[in-house]
């Protein structure tokens, strides 16, 4: 497995945000309402993520270390700028429907984790590659609660009638506890999953670093500037 492959599979598979290290809990347990706001969520983020590396990786060897973290919020919060006024001219529903979550992408842990742990520790390329990968396992997993939530509590899923009309939504899963129920849910069907694949003798891969990774861990061990999770 190649470098760029490597990042893309820690990022949907290993280290799946969303699922395994759960990082950006709160918009994904905001706008998961529905599919469509899960993916829209979920693309932006990755925009910002692939851009954001790529800049900071660039400019890596300039940036002070003293100044390090103003920087990348910096670099950041240019391209969540960017993202929120193309949403709003362009797609103004989902705009509308993201509301306050959009300008806060700015704080979202899993940004400046890649930044601190990743970016300004390796080549552009690589980078890239990870924020995709980390951007596409964010997506994956907000679009897979919105799904849900939005199944359940409307028969509908991407806004299209899916459940026969008798179907009596249980709304409580398009409200806040609903978020809560989907994401446990989901998150212990995966983990069933990998203790059957245990059972059976397969190899199953874990986060690695300190328990839960180094993608949300600024701390100076062995794992967390090696950018080898």
């Amino acid at each position: 497995m190649n470098r760029c492959t490597e990042r893309l599979y820690n990022g949907l598979i290993k280290e799946n945000p969303t699922f395994v290290l759960m990082l950006g809990m709160c918009p994904t347990l905001a706008v998961t309402t529905s599919a469509i706001n899960g993916i829209g969520m979920g693309l932006s983020t990755t925009a910002v993520l692939v851009l954001s590396n790529m800049l900071i990786s660039m400019l890596r060897k300039i940036i002070p270390d003293s100044v390090r973290m103003p920087a990348f919020i910096v670099v950041v919060a240019s391209f969540v700028t960017i993202v929120q006024f193309l949403l709003e001219g362009f797609v103004p529903s989902l705009y509308d429907s993201l509301g306050l979550y959009i300008p806060l992408i700015v704080v979202n842990c899993i940004i400046l984790g890649r930044a601190e742990s990743y970016a300004s520790k390796n080549p552009v390329i690589p980078s890239i590659f990870d924020g995709l990968g980390m951007g596409l396992g964010f997506t994956v997993g907000l679009t897979s609660i919105g799904i849900v939530r939005e199944l359940i509590g409307a028969g509908k899923i991407f806004n299209i009638q899916i459940l026969p009309s008798s179907y009596e939504p249980i709304t409580i899963f398009i409200l806040a506890p609903g978020a809560f129920f989907v994401l446990s849910g989901l998150t212990a069907l995966q983990n069933r999953v990998k203790n059957k694949a245990k059972a059976k003798g397969k190899t199953v891969v874990e986060a690695g670093g300190c328990g839960a990774g180094c993608s949300s861990c600024a701390s100076k061990c062995g794992n967390a500037g090696s950018g080898q999770e």
